[in-house]
């Protein structure tokens, strides 16, 4: 059943898949290159469908794998098309050379990725090890929480791939499994909508495109100092597209009723003594777990990172600063590391906290739910560490058998 609230959207119980299929239809892509992969095949299916009987006015090319997938959708946004692609896990592997020269060539291209485990071990999995393997390829990471989110990121990542002063394609994230096969009501804007938040693109100065008989160096080798010059705006573009996100997110909500704090969301952080760092699907059960927290006096936040690459530091230092304990939530591993690899990153900008106590926790990889209950113990873990108790600086929660039963007795986290 579908319903017109206000005029503005329309309510359909879909999966995440499925959200991600009805935003790549609403933003009008030119050019679509599709290959199945699980748990994204869901996607391709429908927008094959969508294509098949009208609904989605595009070229739709079904190429033979992955890396072709990214070289068509490359080809075709250098040219001037809008362009979406989607995939998972080893698809995204697949691609990877490719993914580096569209982020090498600043194609405003958007990719949806459903992460899954990569290679390695041969299994079909939940975690975002896809994610933290390619996250300094050059692209604008985000990440999606719920179904409901995943529809609202596709569509803002295209307002923030195509402004002129970024041009750097963008990938959105979201947990597979967990949130590609869940189905649970999702607004789906009407197309008028959609259009009219894209107007402001056409306002803008015309981006650089091929154009038949005309000259154009994509990927050109040997320029030596030009290329020092590419990468400097490169990394300039990335910083820029920080306040830029943070903009279009306020824009989205004038027109759609929904903002979810750009770069970052902080829930319930203005008094919170400890703190979850986490990112994606996850999020929805901390927020659940700290809801019951606060209702007996325990008081906890969570700092959702919805904008990974680039890095929101300025954002997060701000809002974590001075609290007693941070724990960060990771998904996936960072091999040559003892934490995850968010935590890691995190780390790098301890000495601006104000003090505050920082571990990882290692939940959720290899297809392991991240529950109410080991949110709660995480929780209790940060409390004890607050309070001058020792606590181990690394915890696979999804794994007991992995922590060392020694601790020091110096009353801060285990270095």
């Amino acid at each position: 059943m579908i319903t017109k609230i206000k005029d503005k959207t329309q309510v359909k119980v879909i999966t995440g898949n499925g959200a991600a299929a009805i935003a790549a239809k609403l933003v009008r892509p030119d050019v679509v290159a599709a290959y199945p992969i699980t748990p994204q095949t869901e996607i391709i299916e429908q927008i094959s469908k969508f294509h098949a009987t009208g609904e989605m006015d595009c070229e739709l090319i079904t190429v033979e794998g992955e890396n072709s997938a990214m070289n068509v959708v490359m080809a075709a946004s250098l040219a001037g098309g809008r362009v979406f692609t989607a995939t998972s896990s080893w698809g995204l592997v697949f691609m990877y050379d490719a993914v580096l020269a569209t982020a090498g060539a600043r194609a405003p291209v958007v990719m949806v990725n459903v992460n899954r485990e990569t290679p390695g071990i041969i299994a079909v999995s939940s975690g975002q090890q896809d994610m933290i393997c390619t996250r300094d390829a050059g692209w604008i990471f985000l990440i999606a929480e719920d179904c409901q989110e995943i529809m609202d990121l596709v569509i803002q990542a295209y307002r923030l791939a195509e402004d002129y002063e970024i041009q750097l394609p963008v990938m959105v994230h979201y947990d597979g499994f967990y949130l590609s096969y869940l189905s649970e009501g999702v607004d789906i804007p009407f197309q008028e909508d959609v259009d009219n938040f894209f107007l402001v693109l056409k306002d803008q100065p015309e981006r650089t495109k091929l154009v038949p008989g005309g000259k154009l160096g994509c990927g050109s080798h040997g320029i030596l100092g030009g290329y020092l010059e590419l990468r400097y705006k490169h990394m300039a573009a990335m910083e820029r597209s920080k306040d830029k996100f943070d903009l279009i997110d306020k824009e989205y909500e004038k027109i759609f009723g929904r903002s979810y704090g750009g770069q970052v969301e902080e829930y319930k952080m203005e008094d919170a003594h400890v703190v979850l760092v986490g990112s994606g699907s996850m999020c929805g059960t901390i927020k659940t777990v700290i809801d019951k927290k606060r209702d007996v006096g325990i008081k906890v936040g969570l700092l959702k990172i919805r904008m990974y690459r680039p890095f929101p530091s300025e954002i997060m230092v701000k809002a974590l600063k001075g609290k007693k304990a941070i724990g960060v939530v990771d998904r996936s591993l960072s091999f040559g590391f003892k934490g995850g690899p968010i935590y890691m990153e995190l780390k790098a900008f301890e000495t601006q906290l104000g003090g505050s106590e920082m571990i990882s926790f290692i939940d959720g990889i290899a297809n392991t739910d991240i529950t109410t209950a080991n949110v709660g113990l995480m929780i209790d873990t940060l409390c004890d560490l607050a309070a001058g108790k020792d606590v181990r600086e690394v915890t696979w929660v999804c794994y007991p058998e992995a922590n060392e039963p020694d601790l020091p007795k110096n009353g801060r986290a285990v270095k």
